[in-house]
């Protein structure tokens, strides 16, 4: 009786350590820390595909209000910088100290238009450290780190990294 059941635990935890080496066949990372793709004993078993239409996944710029009349914002009404320093849609805000105050503008998809955005002034570029930087009328975007609910422009004409920054009008042009 003792080997019968030595024998099923057996089995249990091969079967159990199968399934947990294994990997999805959609190049996914495994969760348990296996390689995505590496052999298993497991087979294969592919995602069921998608009923509904792919969701925008883009950064979405909209206007908002504030002190300074109407400007634009993020898709939760933070408000967005442009930088003077800054050459055509190359940033020029790429230090660590530079980054941290003014945090560009990132997205993962192509940038989405909320109300009051014109579609074609919307754009992207790439940053020196390879991520993809939301701009607008040719201008790089970005966050100022003062600024902590909507409506605040509290950077609004400050000059630091070699430039003044400026919130941005619906057409594309600082305000200030």
């Amino acid at each position: 009786m003792r080997s019968k059941l030595v024998l099923t635990c057996s089995v249990v935890a091969t079967a159990l350590l199968a399934v947990a080496c294994g990997s999805p066949s959609s190049g996914a990372a495994n969760p348990y820390g296996s390689p995505a793709g590496s052999p298993s004993g497991a087979p294969a078993v592919s995602p069921s595909a998608n009923p509904t239409p792919d969701v925008a996944s883009g950064t979405s710029i909209g206007v908002g209000s504030t002190r300074l009349g109407q400007v634009l914002v993020d898709g939760k009404g933070r408000t967005v910088y442009l930088f003077v320093a800054d050459s055509g849609t190359k940033s020029s805000c790429n230090s660590a100290a530079c980054v941290q105050a003014w945090p560009p503008v990132l997205t993962t998809g192509v940038p989405q238009a909320g109300a009051g955005v014109t579609t074609s002034l919307l754009g992207t570029t790439t940053r020196q450290d390879g991520t993809t930087e939301v701009t607008y009328a040719g201008h790089p975007l970005y966050y100022f780190v003062s600024d902590k609910k909507v409506g605040d422009v509290t950077g609004q004409g400050i000059n630091a990294f070699g430039g003044p920054w400026y919130v941005v009008s619906p057409t594309g042009t600082q305000i200030g």
